[in-house]
């Protein structure tokens, strides 16, 4: 990249240049991927100012890599904050983030609309630390500030929500946590920073599972926080002890894919709001979950807070769960797999995906229907992906006529 030009990129140009301009061995255009456990040093004096961040280098990989910092480096850059950190997972960068900031005694408020991981993390885990959790219905912001109100430390947020994509009033809710003293956390996974910028709208932290749109291969695992140096500080501390660190292979696969990020999330939210449309008049489906849809209870919030809806539609079909398992085999053109934000179309219902780990009961008691079918929608050409669902929906109803 040419140093003399200084002119702000756009998110476009930063997907593919952020991060990459440092100079590599051999003149390398491409960042290279650095396997060395262990970084050396002709004098110990250079070695200890580089161990006590005097001095910019690199000691031991469960710390830091040239290649994990570069990746570091395209997320903060996307996301418009101070600092970045990296973990291994997605919901290493959940746990990490939570187990930091939270204390015995604490209070933490989120909505019931979460991602099953991190849902566990409310009802089951922290509760063992004296860690009070209050989980809100998702798009009650009255309740929400209420519980703000009774006091809280930390407030954690997830919009568009997996997997039934209601969409929460960032900046109203950040404004209410932090008028209460609270620190708030913002998980972008399906947003992705093409989308959505929370900490533009206040958010004092933002959370990726690189896994899906950011690297959108299916290939690689990883998170990311966003937000200001000394909470970054805080949460790169905790990981470079605990040992949740991104593999720089891994680093390497997400800084590739996320050259295209922007080409993908831009064809992924056009087709996916097609397919929105075409399902929501379709005679098999009982109900759309899209905020591109003007049906959608959040879309309002969704037309001032996003610039794109997101490339995932959830939809219920009729026929309950013996539909959806005639449905999904019939499926050309789509994974029957547990991810999302690739470049191939995957779907899958949330007892086998988002959450797995809830039983039926919880799921039911979450607002998730049985019936439910998460569709991450790929770059394919969109008809083919409509022909697709048209006909597998179709087969699913022939079948349920004739039982």
């Amino acid at each position: 990249m040419n140093s003399a030009s200084r002119m702000p990129a756009r998110p476009g140009t930063v997907a593919v240049w952020g991060g990459d301009a440092g100079q590599w061995p051999g003149r390398a255009t491409q960042v290279p991927v650095v396997h060395s456990v262990s970084f050396g040093y002709e004098d110990v004096d250079t070695w200890f100012d580089v161990a006590m961040g005097r001095v910019p280098g690199h000691i031991y990989g469960r710390n830091t890599n040239p290649t994990v910092e570069a990746f570091e480096e395209k997320v903060r850059l996307l996301e418009g904050a101070e600092a970045a950190t990296s973990f291994s997972t997605g919901m290493a960068a959940i746990s990490n983030t939570l187990f930091t900031l939270l204390h015995p005694g604490d209070r933490v408020v989120s909505i019931k609309d979460s991602y099953g991981g991190t849902s566990l993390l409310f009802l089951e885990f922290l509760p063992r630390f004296n860690i009070e959790v209050a989980l809100c219905e998702t798009t009650d912001h009255e309740a929400i500030e209420a519980e703000i109100a009774r006091g809280c430390q930390l407030l954690y947020l997830e919009s568009p929500t997996n997997p039934t994509l209601k969409v929460l009033d960032l900046e109203r809710l950040i404004a209410s946590a932090h008028r209460h003293g609270a620190l708030v956390v913002v998980d972008n996974t399906f947003a992705t920073p093409i989308n959505q910028s929370p900490l533009a709208l206040g958010a004092d932290l933002v959370i990726h599972s690189a896994t899906k749109f950011l690297g959108g291969h299916a290939d690689a695992l990883g998170g990311v926080a966003c937000g200001s140096k000394p909470l970054i500080d805080q949460l790169f501390h905790f990981r470079e002890v605990n040992g949740a660190t991104l593999h720089p292979e891994a680093a390497y696969l997400l800084l590739r894919g996320m050259k295209t990020l922007d080409l993908r999330i831009q064809r992924q939210n056009a087709s996916a709001l097609a397919i929105a449309q075409f399902l929501e008049q379709h005679a098999a489906v009982a109900h759309v979950y899209y905020p591109g849809l003007a049906s959608h209870p959040g879309h309002a919030i969704a037309m001032r807070q996003m610039r794109g809806f997101g490339g995932v539609v959830s939809f219920a079909i009729h026929g309950g769960f013996e539909a959806v398992r005639t449905m999904l085999p019939r499926l050309r053109y789509a994974h029957l797999a547990a991810n999302l934000g690739a470049v191939e179309t995957v779907a899958g219902p949330p007892r086998t995906t988002s959450h797995v780990e809830l039983s039926s009961d919880e799921r039911e008691a979450l607002g998730i229907p049985e019936a439910l079918i998460r569709y991450s929608v790929g770059i394919e050409d969109v008809n083919d992906l409509v022909a697709d669902l048209d006909g597998a929906l179709g087969a699913a109803g022939q079948a349920a006529a004739a039982r």
